[in-house]
């Protein structure tokens, strides 16, 4: 009886995942493989400049990351994520398509990076060149200029630009001037 009531409960506990994952039109999806992150034209205006090294990405469903141009303390500069100062490190070589950060470097300057279903829109004053690099662990990071972004763990809020001008990791850190 005992035995029953197991099979019983395991019965209906299978019935109801399997009405959990199934979608409405029945079909079952095959597994896919991600598309890679990409980089979408400027909002406002498409630049010519504007490029990625990945292919546009043509899920409807990803997420858009922003780049656009603020003004805070140390100058003008590009932004990302909840409009936070994005910064370059002068011990990258620009054009290299590679980043110099990684480690404990990167914990406390963290990558502009994106996952594959996300999608990068500048906004039309950063009218740069934009560009995908694949870092050390395989992540893919936001670079303007063939410079590597980078967002400075001291920096708490929009506006902030803690990071200007600091002296560590082996190099110079700036605010990414567009």
């Amino acid at each position: 009886m005992i035995g029953r009531r197991y099979t019983l409960a395991s019965l209906a506990a299978i019935a109801l995942l399997a009405a959990a994952c199934s979608s409405s039109d029945g079909a079952t999806p095959s597994p896919t493989t991600a598309p890679p992150a990409s980089v979408a034209p400027p909002s406002a205006a498409a630049s010519p400049s504007a490029s990625a090294e990945e292919s546009p990405s043509a899920s409807s469903a990803s997420t858009d990351y922003p780049l656009a141009v603020a003004t805070v303390s140390a100058g003008k500069t590009l932004t990302g994520e909840d409009g936070k100062t994005l910064y370059f490190f002068k011990a990258d070589t620009k054009g290299s398509g590679k980043s110099t950060c990684n480690a404990d470097c990167a914990t406390n300057w963290p990558p502009y990076t994106l996952d594959p279903d996300e999608t990068l829109k500048p906004t039309s004053d950063a009218s740069g060149t934009v560009t995908m690099i694949t870092r050390d662990d395989g992540s893919k990071q936001v670079a303007y200029n063939g410079w590597p972004l980078y967002y400075f763990k001291g920096d708490a809020a929009a506006g902030d630009s803690n990071g200007q001008n600091i002296n560590a990791f082996g190099g110079i850190w700036v605010i990414a001037a567009p």
